[in-house]
Parts: structure tokens; C-alpha cells; sequence
């Protein structure tokens, strides 16, 4: 009878060391918050211009997993040049018009912020480093984007923050519904 109440009790605290492994990471941005799914795992940034940085998991066939940036960037720039320097980054399919490779649209971000999502796919023209005007550029074919970008204000001075899901297409689509219902919890 002890061995059993112990199994039980060993089972119950790996279920709970499970299930808090799958609670997500807390994001504040622009002073709204929300929490990641739990399946996207957190990293150190990649650079000092990255606010947070995760790991998506990748589609069964996909090389890679996708990677999820978060920036604030005080003075970063309008929206607009933003977006054009998104667009810059892909070669867009020769076989779609530019807004079928390439879609924008207006959202609410939180209850504060008046924001956009920009939706792009097509083949990344990964430079490295990626502002050296002289850095060689590498094509990586059936690649996706999905760019939430706002401005905040803090003070008197406005702040832009974003957020870039870059990976393979199949990977980011895998993702999508769960990005977006992200997206639209920040509170």
C-alpha cells in the first residue's frame, strides 16, 4: 500500500513539474501584458537590440525552428519605414503580386495601442551581420514573417516596439493561431 501512495505522489509531482514547464513566460510591452504558450521556449538575445528572444518549435520536415524577437526601440524609426525594411529582407515568389506575398493590416494591440501585422512570405535574404551594408547575403528559399509593430509613448519621447516570428513557412503557419491568440491576449 506505501509503494502506491508513494507511485501516486512521484506521479502527481512530475505531472506538476510538467505542467508548470508548460505555463509560458510573462511579456510586458508598452505597459500591456500576456503570457507566451508554453511550447515557445525563452533564450538569451541573440544581440543587445532584442528586448526578449524564443524558440518555436519546428514542423516535422522543416530544417529549423522559427525564432520569435522582441524589440523596444526608442526613436526606431515610423511604422511605415519599419515595414519597408521588413519587405526589404524577402525576395518575394515571382508567381504572386506583392499583396498576396506581402499582407498588412491594422490591429488592436491590448486596449492601448493602435498597432499593425504585417504577414510576409517568400525567400529570406539572410545577411549576417545583419546591418553590414557589405555583408554577404545568403537566399533561404520558402521562408516566412509575421511583424507586429506599435508606438508607445513614455514621457514625452514615443516608443516603437515589434515583434518579428521569422522561421519556414511551415513552421511559422504551424504557429500562427497560437502567435495571433497571443497577440490578441496582451492586456
Amino acid at each position: 500500500m506505501r509503494m502506491l501512495v508513494a507511485a501516486a505522489l512521484a506521479a502527481a509531482l512530475a505531472s506538476a513539474t510538467v505542467a508548470e514547464d508548460k505555463k509560458g513566460t510573462p511579456v510586458e510591452l508598452g505597459g500591456v501584458k500576456a503570457t507566451t504558450p508554453g511550447a515557445w521556449k525563452e533564450e538569451a538575445p541573440s544581440n543587445k537590440m532584442r528586448l526578449m528572444q524564443f524558440k518555436l518549435p519546428k514542423a516535422e520536415g522543416d530544417p529549423e525552428d522559427a525564432e520569435l524577437a522582441l524589440f523596444k526601440s526608442p526613436g526606431g524609426g515610423s511604422v511605415q519605414a519599419n515595414l519597408e525594411r521588413q519587405e526589404k529582407k524577402f525576395e518575394l515568389p515571382a508567381d504572386k503580386k506583392a499583396a498576396d506575398a506581402a499582407k498588412t493590416e491594422k490591429i488592436k494591440f491590448g486596449d492601448k495601442y493602435e498597432g499593425v501585422y504585417q504577414d510576409i512570405q517568400g525567400t529570406l535574404l539572410k545577411k549576417f551581420p545583419p546591418f553590414d551594408p557589405n555583408a554577404k547575403i545568403t537566399k533561404v528559399p520558402d521562408y516566412r514573417q509575421i511583424y507586429v509593430i506599435f508606438e508607445a509613448k513614455d514621457g514625452d519621447s514615443t516608443v516603437v516596439y515589434s515583434m518579428t516570428l521569422l522561421g519556414p513557412a511551415k513552421t511559422v503557419e504551424a504557429h500562427k493561431k497560437a502567435f495571433d491568440e497571443w497577440v490578441k491576449s496582451f492586456k
